[in-house]
């Protein structure tokens, strides 16, 4: 079974993602900012992690570059409510990056092309 880790500061994206991608049979994580995430990194060993880029503290683009550091072929997506991150050369990074919806398809999508499912 793939495991996701779901790293989003707002706890009704976290549920609603989690809910959506345990339905599609995928092993969730949560992790509420971008400290946690790192933690969860290590102790779950992700095979995707879905990364808000807009988090107090440590922001989605630090997070990214830490776990990039350390597991760089674990695939990271990248979501914002915000669709101008697009243009920020540090998103790149990701392997994909989509924008925050109530519709979460493309999320499912998105996922299941990075995890091959």
């Amino acid at each position: 079974m793939k495991k996701i880790l779901i790293v989003d500061d707002e706890e009704n994206i976290r549920e609603l993602y989690r809910d959506e991608l345990t339905e599609l049979g995928y092993k969730v994580e949560l992790a509420e900012d971008g400290l946690q995430a790192l933690e969860k990194v290590e102790s779950f060993r992700p095979d995707l992690v879905t990364l808000d880029v807009m988090m107090p503290g440590m922001d989605g683009i630090e997070v990214l570059r830490r776990i990039r550091q350390k597991h760089p072929a674990i695939p990271v997506l990248l979501l914002t409510a915000f669709g101008e991150f697009k243009q920020d050369f540090n998103t790149w990074a990701s392997e994909a990056y989509i924008v925050k919806s109530a519709d979460v398809r493309e999320l499912k999508e998105t996922v299941r092309r990075l995890l091959g499912k």
